[in-house]
């Protein structure tokens, strides 16, 4: 598939900025199943300073600064690239093969250790560790119960906007069976660290429209997000926990991390002393 991707998010002050330090994360990914054609960021009024790196996760992020006074900041992402369909790994391994060697593989463990060990987003308690155990018992094959565990999440919770903020803690997402596709990835990735395996949070953007037939897909109409897990002798392996898929082509990543903390597509410091609003706009159209 190709595709031509529009994000663009508008904040509005009601007093001037003086000061603006921000960091967009909004560049699509070259990996092996997609390709960046083309990427142009354009951030109004004109930035003093930019600069674009790669963070620790490997991710493109662009820093930039304001500093002279403004009331409105618009930032207009564009890419066009190329997607493929990705086949499913054909891994045997059980839970208890794959939770011993992530124990006992010294060098793997500190490569992973990040997507093991709890962070900002992503906690756990004992309820959320059961919540996810009946999936993974010692003998079944790991693929296939992390697989299992996305579609027990799919079929027990109920896509609702704006019932949660990112701060929402995954204890109250968890009774209330309630959320949006943060809440259910980082709920996946908390069971399966809590699990003792490994898991990191992917964003991205979903194709907003639907194939012949079918049914519009949920967190189609924003910024997306899904989980990759890891399974040793194959690599990092994706599943959309919201929409109960094996992510593929109409999946577009743009950054990964421990949580939504890593990858949020925007972030930054104002020097202000009002109030704000904003507003996101996200088109992926098929070329």
């Amino acid at each position: 598939m190709n595709y031509r991707v529009f994000h663009k998010t508008q904040y509005d002050y009601s007093e001037n900025v003086n000061n603006y330090h921000g960091l967009a994360c909004v560049m699509p990914k070259t990996i092996g199943y997609q390709t960046c054609l083309d990427f142009s960021l354009a951030i109004y009024p004109t930035p003093d300073e930019i600069d674009a790196r790669t963070d620790f996760y490997g991710n493109t992020t662009h820093y930039f600064s304001i500093y002279r006074p403004h009331n409105k900041l618009v930032i207009i992402a564009k890419s066009t690239l190329q997607t493929q369909a990705v086949s499913s790994p054909d891994s045997l391994l059980t839970n208890e093969a794959v939770r011993k060697r992530l124990q006992t593989d010294r060098a793997l463990r500190n490569e992973l250790l990040d997507y093991i060990l709890p962070s900002p987003f992503v906690q756990w308690d004992d309820e959320i560790r059961l919540f996810g155990a009946d999936c993974f018992n010692d003998q079944n094959p790991f693929y296939e119960s992390a697989r299992l565990l996305c579609h027990k999440i799919y079929k027990a919770f109920t896509y609702v906007p704006g019932f949660t903020t990112i701060y929402t803690p995954l204890k109250t997402v968890l009774r209330e069976r309630k959320g949006v596709c943060q809440d259910f990835s980082h709920l996946t990735i908390a069971c399966l660290r809590s699990l003792g395996f490994a898991a990191r949070y992917v964003s991205g953007y979903l194709e907003t429209q639907p194939l012949p037939g079918a049914a519009k897909l949920q967190g189609s109409d924003a910024t997306h997000a899904w989980v990759s897990v890891y399974v040793p002798e194959i690599g990092w392996c994706d599943f959309d926990p919201t929409n109960d898929l094996i992510p593929q082509e109409r999946h577009i990543t743009t950054a990964w991390g421990r949580d939504f903390g890593d990858v949020s597509p925007l972030k930054g410091i104002i020097f202000s002393t009002g109030r704000h609003t904003f507003q996101v706009e996200v088109d992926v159209l098929p070329i």
